[in-house]
């Protein structure tokens, strides 16, 4: 089943619950978590704009809605090391957020978040870049893990 809530949007909603839900879990307060937090969101957003670079560079669709218009197998680059770097940058975000705001709830969620888009968006996104690509995805994709 194909996810037809764009990833932004699911990251945006999570990262809402991570905020809106610190009442309700243990806070802690260290010094380094504020700046644990800043690398985070420094190396998520650092590999969202690696891997949408890589797609522009191949000039491929970066919409993970319309899948089937993908034109190639974006393989180099950031996507050497994962078959999902744009949502693995979008945990990377979260896990910011969790660290600032909720470190128990945050990370709860940001767990959920991870569960939610590996079934509702990266199995069907799968399925159709086989279905699309043939022998060269399934070498891909045994040759790359899904996150990291």
């Amino acid at each position: 089943m194909q996810n037809k809530i764009p990833p932004p949007f699911a990251t945006l909603f999570f990262g809402l619950c991570i905020y809106f839900s610190k009442d309700y879990f243990f806070s802690f307060e260290y010094k380094f978590l504020g700046t644990l937090s800043y690398m985070c969101y420094l190396i998520g957003l650092s590999i969202l704009i690696f891997a949408v670079n890589s797609f522009k560079k191949q000039k491929t669709t970066v919409n993970p809605i319309k899948i089937e218009k993908a034109s190639s197998l974006v393989t180099s680059g950031i996507f050497e090391y994962s078959r999902n770097p744009m949502y693995l940058g979008m945990v990377m975000i979260l896990f910011g957020l969790a660290l600032m705001f909720n470190v128990i709830g945050g990370t709860l969620f940001t767990l959920l978040f991870t569960i939610y888009i590996t079934k509702f968006q990266i199995k069907p996104e799968e399925k159709v870049m086989e279905r699309l690509f043939g022998e060269d995805f399934l070498k891909y994709k045994q040759n790359v893990r899904m996150w990291l």
